[in-house]
């Protein structure tokens, strides 16, 4: 064995980087595709968006060579910094409140409301409050109302921070006392009494240990009548029946008619089992779709959605700088190829969606025409096949892309699906199948639901295939209870 050099030819798969870029941006969201977009904005001085105020040229540069246009050009910048901070000065010192303007501050607390608000705007108080006021916040304000002593006060502060964001003290009162200082001597009975301190805060129901006295603690504020006792009768000892909706047995047991039991129903559905839930902040996710689809003479027809389209472009200035400079610059060299590349590829990437979508579009028309019902099966390897395109490219494309159509927001993903035999030799998508489901049990008897193997004979008559068990999955995919749930009075 010794050392020696050898030649050799060989052909292999490499991933350039441009083309790792392309991949890159074609699986990423549209939000996603955003947030990289404006960190290259933020690294690559080449880049910039076509939207924007455009960078000086370098042509334009020149006009201030001249020393009477620079001259105008200092005089105009010091009048507009004299006036920024005039301005600076006079919203430093607010204006006391008038009687005029009453509607910018709070007369009991002397803050500014919000001016300008327009007289026809008719949002509610109090959802404003609920939305930025937390649960905790809310109950000890109630707290700093009542007359309690320091010591009342502060073991209910202590149960309020152990509420859940649904208003449950989900831990017992025994396990709370255990995490208490053994110093501070505090007896069962006194956790006790805060909690019915709590109990008695708005919103009715807080403080509850469990549904069942949530529940009937917002009974026990109501005014006292028939309805309200047999209902927080049905709450105490009968709750689980009334989940059953064994509706035959609570009738036996508390010995009510139809119509009084189904007033008393009424009564406990109109309850709110989550009376913490409406300070809790949500937050909003928004969806800004890919592509829209409109019909335009007869035809569904895909287009590309303006708004989630980054328009950018090579900046000017910094490319004529480069071009006149005779050796060049390297890092600026590569910068340039790079926002060359980021350009070329966001748009291959939506070119790619449009072909995509387009050839969805196409292949379910008759779902912009009459729904779920109407939607065909449909798979990844057909549009790829379509397109010329690979697999695992469609599968990219349709991750995280959304189509704004008449109907609705949707996935792209959401329209394909596998597919079921039908009794003339067709196929029929799960979706339709699932559409159809939700049809039969929506148009079906309260007293008399449909079971799934009534639906899977239902179906079985209509020539789709479809056991009792899959007829299960399909109904618990759309969030539907069973039979022995959808029964009513």
């Amino acid at each position: 064995m010794k050392p020696a050099l050898q030649l050799k030819l060989s052909q292999h798969l490499a991933l350039t980087p441009q083309l790792q870029q392309s991949i890159k941006l074609l699986q990423l969201s549209t939000v996603e595709m955003q947030q990289e977009i404006e960190r290259y904005l933020l690294e690559n001085p080449m880049l910039e968006r076509d939207d924007d105020h455009p960078t000086e040229s370098y042509a334009s540069a020149q006009q201030f060579d001249s020393p009477q246009t620079a001259e105008g050009e200092r005089e105009q910048r010091v009048e507009r910094e004299e006036r920024d901070a005039h301005d600076d000065r006079e919203q430093e010192v607010p204006s006391a409140p008038s009687d005029v303007d009453d509607d910018r501050w709070s007369s009991d607390a002397g803050t500014f409301t919000g001016a300008g608000r327009d007289e026809d705007d008719d949002s509610d108080a109090q959802d404003i409050h609920a939305g930025t006021v937390s649960l905790r916040d809310h109950l000890g304000w109630q707290l700093g109302m009542t007359q309690l002593s320091e010591r009342d006060r502060a073991l209910v502060r202590f149960l309020i921070e152990a509420l859940d964001d649904d208003g449950y003290l989900s831990a017992s009162l025994e396990e709370l006392l255990e995490t208490l200082p053994p110093e501070y001597e505090v007896e069962i009975e006194e956790l006790e009494i805060a909690l019915h301190h709590i109990q008695h805060f708005d919103p009715t129901g807080i403080g509850a240990r469990n549904p069942r006295e949530c529940l009937a603690l917002q009974l026990k504020a109501m005014p006292k009548c028939y309805d309200q006792t047999l209902a927080l009768t049905i709450v105490d000892k009968h709750l689980e029946l009334l989940a059953a909706r064994d509706f035959a047995k609570i009738r036996r047991l508390t010995g009510c008619d139809d119509e009084d039991l189904k007033a008393a129903h009424a009564l406990i559905t109109s309850l709110n089992p989550r009376p913490g839930a409406e300070f809790a902040q949500a937050e909003a996710r928004y969806i800004t779709p890919d592509v829209i689809v409109k019909k335009l003479k007869g035809k569904w027809t895909a287009y590309i959605n303006p708004d989630a389209y980054p328009r950018l472009r090579i900046n000017r200035l910094y490319a004529e700088i480069l071009a006149k400079q005779r050796r060049g610059n390297g890092n600026l060299t590569g910068q340039l190829q790079e926002a060359r590349w980021l350009i070329k590829n966001v748009q291959q990437r939506f070119d790619t969606i449009h072909r995509v979508t387009q050839a969805i579009v196409d292949r379910q028309r008759q779902f912009f025409e009459h729904g779920e019902v109407a939607m065909r099966p449909l798979v990844l390897r057909e549009i790829a096949d379509i397109l010329g395109l690979h697999e695992s490219t469609v599968s990219r494309v349709t991750s995280q892309k959304y189509m704004a159509t008449p109907r609705g927001i949707f996935e792209l993903k959401y329209f394909f699906g596998s597919h079921v035999a039908t009794d003339t030799g067709g196929a029929c998508s799960a979706t339709a199948i699932r559409a159809l489901i939700k049809q039969l049990i929506g148009a079906e008897d309260g007293k008399k639901p449909l079971s799934d193997s009534q639906l899977s004979e239902i179906l079985g008559q209509q020539g789709i295939v479809v056991a009792r068990r899959t007829v299960a999955k399909y109904r618990e995919s759309l969030n539907i209870p069973p039979v022995n749930l959808r029964k009513t009075l």
